[in-house]
This record gives C-alpha cells, sequence and structure tokens, in this order.
C-alpha cells in the first residue's frame, strides 16, 4: 500500500541557510512529514473506496442499459394502462404542491398540477401554502379558485406556523379528511411542471405491484443553459439521476426519494411512521424507513418533470448546505436502527450504510476537499512527500470521467466542473461534519429561492446589470483563504519544483478566488 502511494522524492532546491528556514525543516521533519504521511494513506483509502463505489456503478450501468434489464422495463406499462382504462378502476390521487413564497412559480406549478390527465372525480390536488407574505397567500389562493371553477377538485391549504417546514406542511396535508379515500400521493415542489400524462405513466407501477411503495421521476432542468453554474449542476444532477438512483433502483430496489416528482402509496408512508423534520432531508428519512418496513421502489428513467435549478450562487449554497449535513445527521440518527432491522437482508442494511450513506454521503465530500484540495497541495511544500500518479492523477480522473459521461453535451466542460466541484466541497465537507456532529446549523432550513421560466432570461440579463449585492454577502471568507493557500502552493511549485503541477494549483487558486468573491452565477435585485 505505501508504495503504491508513495514514491521517492526527487531532488528539491531549497534554502535552509535561514533560522526561519531551519525552523521550518525542524518542524516539517518531527511534526508535519508524519502527519502528512498519516493523512495521505487515509485519504488514498477513502479515495481508493470512491472509485471503486464509482466502477462498480459504471457495470451496473452497462449492464442494464445493454441487457435492457431496467427495473421499470420489466412491467408491462402499456397493457397496465389499456386494463386500468377498461375496469375504470381509477384510484383516488392526491397531488401535494408544497410552497412558501414562490411568488415567480407558483402560477407554473399549479397549472401544471391541474392540468394532469386524470378523472376530474378520482383527483385532489392540495396547494400548501406556508407563505408569509399576505399578498402572496391571496394570489395563490385566487389561482386556485380560478381552477376550481374551471372543474378541478382543488383545496387551498395554509397553516398559522411553519413548524417542521416541509415535512409539516406534508404531513398536516395528509391528515386532512378528504384525504382518507386516496391511495396514492404525488408530490411536486414549486418549481416543477410535470407533463399532462404523468400520473398515466406512473401509477400503473403501484397498481401492478402492491410491494411498490415509491415511483420516483427524474428531474428536467428548464434553465440549465441560464449560465455556467447552471450547467454544471446539471452535469452532477444528471450523474445522480442516470448512474445512482438508477442502480439503487436496479440492485435492491432502494434510492434516496427526492422530495419531489415522486408517487407515494400513502400506506407506505403510514407504515414508516409519516413524515419526520428531525434532519433537514425529510424525503431520504422518509425513504429509508420505508425501506426498512419492506417497502420497494422503482426508479422511471425515461419520465423527466421539469424543474428549475438554482442560477445564484448564494441559494445554491444554502441548498447544497442543506443536502449535504442533512443526510450525514440523518446517518447518525438511524444507523444503529439500519443494523438491528431484521426484516431486510443483511446485503441492503450493507448497500445503505456503506454504499449510500458512508461513501456517497460522506466520503465522497470528504476526499474531494481533504485530499484534492489541501493534502496534495500541501505535499508541494514538503520535499519528503511525493505521490504516485494511479494516486494523485489515475483515480481522480477515472471517476471525473464516469461522472461526466453523463451529459456528453457539456463534456467540453469537464474541467470547469472539476474546479467548480473542488470549491463546494469544501462547504459541503463541512456540512457533512456538522451533521456528524449534530453542530450549529444542522437544522437550518433556507428554501431555494426561484426566479421562473428561462422565457424571462432575456428580461433577467437587463436586470443582472443594474443589480448591486452587497459586498457582505458576496464575500466567502473560507473560500478566500483557500484560494489563497493554493496561490501560494503554486507559486513554490514553479519556483522550487521540477514539475508541473502549479498549473493546476493557479486554476484551482483561480476558481477559489472567483467563487470567494462571489463572481459566479446570476444576480438579482437585493
Amino acid at each position: 500500500m505505501k508504495n503504491l502511494i508513495f514514491q521517492e522524492p526527487k531532488e528539491r532546491v531549497t534554502d535552509g541557510t535561514s533560522g526561519i528556514s531551519y525552523a521550518w525543516n525542524s518542524i516539517r521533519a518531527s511534526v508535519i512529514v508524519p502527519l502528512l504521511h498519516l493523512a495521505i494513506i487515509l485519504c488514498s483509502v477513502m479515495s481508493l473506496m470512491l472509485f471503486i463505489e464509482r466502477v462498480y456503478m459504471a457495470i451496473v450501468i452497462l449492464y442494464v442499459k445493454v441487457l435492457r434489464k431496467k427495473r421499470y422495463t420489466e412491467y408491462k406499462l402499456e397493457e397496465m394502462k389499456e386494463d386500468l382504462e377498461l375496469n375504470k378502476s381509477y384510484p383516488m390521487v392526491l397531488v401535494q404542491i408544497p410552497m412558501y413564497n414562490e411568488k415567480e412559480v407558483y402560477k407554473l406549478s399549479i397549472g401544471a398540477a391541474c392540468g394532469l390527465s386524470w378523472p376530474s372525480d378520482r383527483l385532489i390536488v392540495q396547494v400548501l401554502d406556508d407563505s408569509t407574505n399576505e399578498v402572496l397567500r391571496k394570489l395563490v389562493e385566487l389561482e386556485c379558485l380560478k381552477w376550481i371553477e374551471k372543474g378541478v377538485n382543488v383545496k387551498y391549504e395554509t397553516r398559522k406556523n411553519r413548524n417542521g417546514y416541509k415535512a409539516g406542511a406534508l404531513k398536516e396535508g395528509l391528515e386532512k379528511q378528504y384525504v382518507k379515500d386516496c391511495q396514492f400521493v404525488v408530490i411536486f415542489d414549486a418549481d416543477f411542471q410535470p407533463d399532462e400524462d404523468f400520473l398515466w405513466r406512473t401509477i400503473p407501477y403501484l397498481l401492478e405491484n402492491k410491494e411498490l411503495g415509491l415511483v420516483q421521476a427524474r428531474w428536467k432542468f428548464v434553465n440549465a443553459d441560464e449560465c455556467l453554474m447552471t450547467r454544471l449542476q446539471e452535469m452532477s444532477l444528471d450523474y445522480h439521476f442516470s448512474v445512482e438512483q438508477e442502480v439503487g433502483s436496479s440492485t435492491c430496489q432502494f434510492f434516496g426519494f427526492n422530495g419531489t416528482a415522486g408517487v407515494w402509496r400513502i400506506q407506505a408512508i403510514e407504515d414508516a411512521g409519516g413524515w419526520k423534520d428531525r434532519t433537514t432531508v425529510e424525503d431520504m428519512d422518509l425513504a429509508v424507513r420505508a425501506s426498512l418496513k419492506g417497502w420497494k421502489f422503482v426508479f422511471v428513467g425515461d419520465l423527466g418533470v421539469k424543474n428549475e435549478l438554482p442560477s445564484t450562487f448564494k441559494a445554491y449554497r444554502y441548498q447544497q448546505h442543506r443536502w449535504s449535513c442533512g443526510p450525514s445527521n440523518l446517518f447518525r440518527k438511524m444507523t444503529r436502527e439500519i443494523i438491528l432491522c431484521e426484516r431486510v437482508s443483511v446485503w441492503k442494511r450493507l448497500y445503505l450504510i456503506y454504499a449510500f450513506f458512508i461513501v456517497r454521503k460522506i466520503i465522497a465530500h470528504w476526499v474531494t476537499f481533504f485530499f484534492y484540495c489541501i493534502v496534495i497541495p500541501t505535499s508541494v511544500l514538503v520535499p519528503e512527500i511525493q505521490l504516485t500518479k494511479p494516486i494523485a492523477i489515475y483515480i481522480p480522473a477515472t471517476i471525473t470521467l464516469l461522472n461526466a459521461v453523463c451529459t456528453p453535451r457539456s463534456f467540453h466542460l469537464i474541467v470547469f466542473w472539476i474546479l467548480f466541484e473542488n470549491v463546494m466541497s469544501l462547504l459541503r465537507a463541512k456540512a457533512a461534519i456538522i451533521g456528524l456532529l449534530e453542530a450549529n446549523r444542522v437544522n437550518e432550513w433556507v428554501v431555494t429561492e426561484k426566479h421562473g421560466n428561462t422565457k424571462k432570461q432575456k428580461n433577467n440579463i437587463k436586470t443582472l446589470k443594474k443589480s448591486r449585492s452587497r459586498v457582505g454577502e458576496r464575500l466567502h471568507v473560507l473560500e478566500l483563504i483557500m484560494g489563497t493557500f493554493m496561490l501560494y502552493c503554486a507559486i513554490y511549485n514553479l519556483i522550487f519544483c521540477q514539475d508541473h503541477f502549479f498549473v493546476y494549483l493557479l486554476l484551482q487558486a483561480g476558481a477559489f478566488f472567483i467563487m470567494g468573491f462571489g463572481y459566479v452565477g446570476t444576480s438579482v435585485p437585493n
């Protein structure tokens, strides 16, 4: 293992005549070198774990695609739809739309839900409005009344408080008396716009297999071309849906519910104990608990639902904090429950703990930041440490290529994606640690702001030129510190070393500075 990670250092030009150099060499030999050796071994092990997991998922995806073994293709959807229409045995379906001050998108989401193709007497559209803006509440209510007049069964529900945030709203919505007759519940966040045949392409799966608790559709982004940041987000999320969700569905019929664009069997929700607000990933929490009760999930990869990516850096940072902190905190709360659960197989429990939580939700963030942004750059300053190419280059490159191949139209942006993800790994690693330790901000919930459809982009461009944000809101101190550290390592490498590693360090330093000063994504008026 040691030979794989380290190689004999090449001779470097150093000046040890000064007192500072002597002190540095003493500290380096007795403290820094041993710690760095240990850090490299630990990070290399984590890197190999992530590498093996990515290669395994790539093999599974090749298998299910080449042999057409995707879980949802095992069902004869057209025959199920024909049988449903012939027997006229339509189940009662509830559509829930949780929203909070969604000024830009409430009409889009309500209109899309009300336009779903399903017998009107077997469909209830429930708008769960937690808005604090009274004027906006009235507008949302008027929009609901408009669809009621058109014959759609719309229920407009509000609360006096926001206890439990989204989970609390969904839980209270299911407790309404008129929901008792509903067999399935569909959830759409406020910016999601399903096609009218969505129910016809999801409900039959649940009717055919009584063991199915959830049918999940993939996301399709209406503003992916809005800016470079949204293009890079698309690359990461395409991998999540095309690979991670597909692998989970195909191997052990489990994956993390994405919180929207999914259809639940209400019995499965009740069997799992209902919605809980103990973490910021209430959707994943419900999915894990339902899976431990024996319910199975299916991911329908060819069914996309239009939605919006966060286009401002501020909104994206809040979202990524929630998505990184919540899973690690849920892992802390549910590890014992998963291990002791005898209702599911040992393989499924191992998949949940090792692959789903440890590798994808924790190690993936840690190794990206600590190894590629701290340990490897630091090794430039320490001549006793020199990594081998397999650990420093080949394994990261393979992981990157496996991710980027899912979005071929953006393959030319792969360098930008690497730099962007490395910078974001700082926030994600920090959030994962906060979740594990249940430290400050562990339950911070900030709704991701939306700006409407891409039809408004031309108008937004004019707005950007006039908009100004406060300097304090744009600056991100940790990113700027990391940028300074990377720049120092780059200069040192350029002056004293005989390789070209400074090229990467300069690019990464530039990315940290750009994002540290907030010059990424779009801007909106305060």
